[in-house]
């Protein structure tokens, strides 16, 4: 999964960032709200994690520009300010929840693994299809409740894709959510994680490749 964070509190950020970092989550980071719209523009992101007071332009503007055009991923709220205004204020920009500071990092990780679940029709953190479970919580696989052993990266495809069901998802599209700005990317190491992970849940058969176009992860209902 693949994060925005912008936050212009230099300690805060970095912390943020690396404590995502080692969830699992690919993270981009911006400064200030000019910079975060620019990256929120650009790229596809999981969901964005939004400090209201940034400089160059303000949160909720940034929310708010956002939402207008069209971009859909969930948005967590950080602030420092204490009247419910401001929260309401940010959730009519189009923010999804917030969290005021100073806060738990697990509190803010859980609420953001809620918020991509339910932004792709789940409402549990246990997805399942069929013989196949995948614990967003805990991070954990299973396959007719034995548990799998998976490497992040395996892992990490194999999320998206669960929650992406029943669409093409292109190799690239894949690299974008599983890595970094900064990361050497090759797309062909996508390829060998399908087919570890096809191996590794096996008999379950429900990643299917779409020739010259991606993968595609098989609901049960049309499996």
């Amino acid at each position: 999964m693949r994060v925005l964070v912008i936050e212009d509190e230099d300690s805060l950020r970095d912390q943020l960032s690396d404590h995502l970092k080692s969830h699992g989550f690919a993270v981009d980071s911006a400064a200030d709200g000019e910079e975060g719209l620019y990256y929120g523009r650009e790229y596809d992101y999981d969901a964005a994690i939004v400090d209201l007071g940034l400089p160059k332009v303000d949160g909720i503007e940034v929310i708010a520009t956002l939402r207008q055009e069209g971009r859909t991923f969930p948005i967590i709220v950080l602030t420092a300010r204490g009247h419910w205004q401001d929260k309401v204020e940010g959730l009519e920009a189009g923010a999804d929840d917030y969290i005021a500071k100073p806060f738990q990092m697990e509190e803010l990780f859980a609420r953001l693994n809620a918020l991509i679940r339910r932004a792709a029709g789940y409402a549990s953190p246990v997805l399942s299809q069929g013989e196949l479970q995948l614990d967003t919580a805990k991070k954990e696989v299973r396959v007719e409740g034995h548990p799998i052993e998976l490497t992040a990266y395996e892992y990490k495809v194999l999320e998206y894709l669960m929650l992406n069901p029943d669409r093409v998802v292109s190799k690239m599209e894949l690299t974008d959510h599983l890595y970094d700005q900064d990361f050497d990317r090759d797309s062909n190491v996508i390829e060998v994680f399908v087919g570890r992970l096809r191996k590794k849940i096996n008999p379950v058969d429900l990643i299917r490749t779409v020739r010259g176009q991606g993968y595609r992860f098989v609901a049960e209902s049309t499996a």
